[in-house]
């Protein structure tokens, strides 16, 4: 027992242990800030209030309010667009008609809704869209004035000043065709909303800040509020994807229909996509800090969009660089315009990285086997194993790679006694265990290169050792596809007698790369400041 609870620690260890939170989120009462209005801005900000008060108890009335409140504050903006407080009480309006609807449950989705009032009634609908994902029904509403957020990747709140209410929106229910549409299997978006009054109708709108900087409004090119972070984090603490991390490790089989590539934002074809990849007993999660304050720049908002691959990391690399492959033949099917991508990998994420930069032909293969594979007795389902980790080619759709703290050599804490703990701990999956076997039957290794035995498992591929690691490093990088290393000195200013705790320089360093920077961090090179700066910066040289 105490060998494993040790294996487990040095498991923890290997990425980093997460002893809080990734993201913690408080629901609080909303309230107006600043000086009071004058004129019509101040009957405006009684009706808020009023309404804030009957909310519960007449939510029809408290939404009269709101939309009488709206009207006054929509006037306001009509004569002069920049007035700050008018913006302030429209957008705390706006919020407050949402938060109203989703508490009471109204529906203005699938039929305009009355709204009785002493000056008349109100219509209240909203402004449809021709993409399915768009339908407003699908969705539950929350403004996101109603959160504050914190955790260990939520550090930073990223908004933007302009008119419309930041909205959380989650989709109400998991979709069962998430696979084929490359996405989570329940959407969390931000968006932001506006009102626009037609006389005594009322319309909603609704926009994606990510695709949108400004919105026409009553004739006027006007900025648009976002708030790119509390999505985010509401993700984060309703699928607590941490808490499957370690037995994604243990387990990987499992888990293996979490091995996909998702989209976090709805896909826009003028964009290049960055794939993000994380790296050994880690999760999606991972990226979050880089990817708020990549998404607070406007340049990076115009350009770019975010999707990532997900895997059980227990693994060996080279399979889990395999599924990649097939999910990418599945992004090619789905959306043939796709730019050149910029691919990200973190530790592990990095080796799979490497993969999509290399034609294997039957090098690897000869390299492990030492014989052409017509004269490797394996059965059936190995062969084909093999043939999936040992033959590819690269992929066309990679147009930039970023490596980040990767043990492109393998790091010398995967050898000896943790690898030894790994192959007590990881349940290798069946198929991989089988062909390892039958592999060192196959290239009849001698019983003494045996000890101690290595089995199938993420860890061990990461081994300097490792038969694959060396033999792809043989291997040269396709031509005309750039890639940059970003390394970890713990701040020690050593390089390159440098390490990250985890990496070594020389595992990291890459002849090759068009850029290499050092950062002063640990293995958790991607969450270091100075790192998310650098791949800002390589984002925006090569906008296109």
């Amino acid at each position: 027992m105490r060998l494993l609870l040790a294996a487990l620690g040095t498991m923890l260890i290997l990425n980093g242990c997460a002893t809080s939170r990734y993201a913690e989120v408080w629901h609080k009462k909303p309230h107006l800030t600043g000086p009071p209005g004058a004129g019509p801005l101040a009957s405006a900000e009684q009706s808020l209030t009023r309404a804030m008060h009957e909310e519960r108890a007449k939510p029809l009335v408290a939404l009269g309010d709101c939309l009488d409140a709206l009207q006054s504050t929509s006037d306001e903006l009509k004569r002069n667009s920049a007035n700050p407080t008018a913006i302030r009480d429209y957008n705390f309006g706006v919020s407050r008609v949402f938060q109203i609807i989703h508490d009471a449950q109204l529906d203005p989705w699938t039929q305009p809704l009355s709204v009785p009032t002493t000056g008349g009634d109100f219509v209240l609908t909203y402004k449809p869209d021709p993409r399915p994902e768009w339908n407003p029904a699908l969705y539950e509403f929350t403004p996101a004035d109603e959160f504050d957020v914190g955790g260990k990747y939520v550090t930073e709140r990223t908004t933007r000043d302009g008119i419309g209410a930041p909205i959380v929106a989650v989709e109400r229910e998991a979709s069962k065709d998430r696979r084929e549409k490359l996405a989570p299997s329940r959407i969390f978006r931000t968006v932001t909303a506006i009102a626009q009054f037609h006389g005594r109708r009322c319309v909603l709108e609704f926009y994606d800040p990510l695709d949108q900087e400004s919105v026409s409004f009553y004739g006027r090119t006007v900025p648009l509020a976002a708030d790119f972070t509390v999505p985010l984090a509401v993700m984060l603490q309703q699928t607590d994807p941490g808490k499957h991390e370690l037995w994604r490790v243990l387990n990987p089989e499992k888990y293996a229909d979490s091995a996909a590539i998702e989209r976090l934002q709805p896909y826009n074809p003028k964009k290049t996509v960055v794939l993000v990849i994380h790296g050994l007993k880690d999760s999606q999660a991972t990226w979050t800090p880089m990817i708020n304050k990549l998404r607070s720049d406007p340049v990076i908002r115009k350009h770019y969009q975010f999707w990532f691959y997900s895997y059980p990391t227990g693994y060996p690399f080279p399979y889990s660089a395999a599924i990649l492959r097939e999910e990418l033949d599945e992004v090619e099917k789905q959306f043939p315009r796709l730019k050149p991508m910029v691919v990200i990998g973190h530790s592990m994420g990095g080796c799979i990285s490497r993969l999509l930069l290399t034609d294997s032909g039957d090098q690897l293969w000869m390299k492990i086997f030492g014989r052409p594979p017509n004269e490797v007795q394996l059965l059936p389902k190995t062969r084909e194993y093999f043939r999936q980790e040992l033959f590819f080619r690269h992929r066309p759709e990679i147009g930039r790679v970023i490596f980040i703290a990767s043990p492109l050599r393998g790091s010398n804490m995967a050898s000896g006694f943790i690898g030894q703990l790994a192959t007590l701990i990881i349940r290798e999956p069946t198929l991989s265990s089988q062909a390892s076997q039958e592999m060192l039957r196959a290239t009849k290794v001698r019983e003494e290169e045996l000890k101690p035995k290595r089995r199938a498992n993420s860890v061990d591929s990461l081994s300097p050792k490792s038969r694959f690691l060396n033999a792809i490093n043989t291997l040269p990088m396709t031509p005309g596809v750039p890639y940059h290393t970003i390394i970890g000195d713990r701040g020690r200013g050593d390089s390159p007698s440098s390490s990250d705790g985890v990496v070594p320089y020389w595992s990291s360093h890459m002849n090759g790369a068009k850029t290499e920077n050092i950062v002063p961090s640990n293995h958790s090179a991607h969450q270091n400041p100075q790192a998310i700066d650098d791949v800002m910066q390589i984002l925006k040289r090569y906008a296109k």
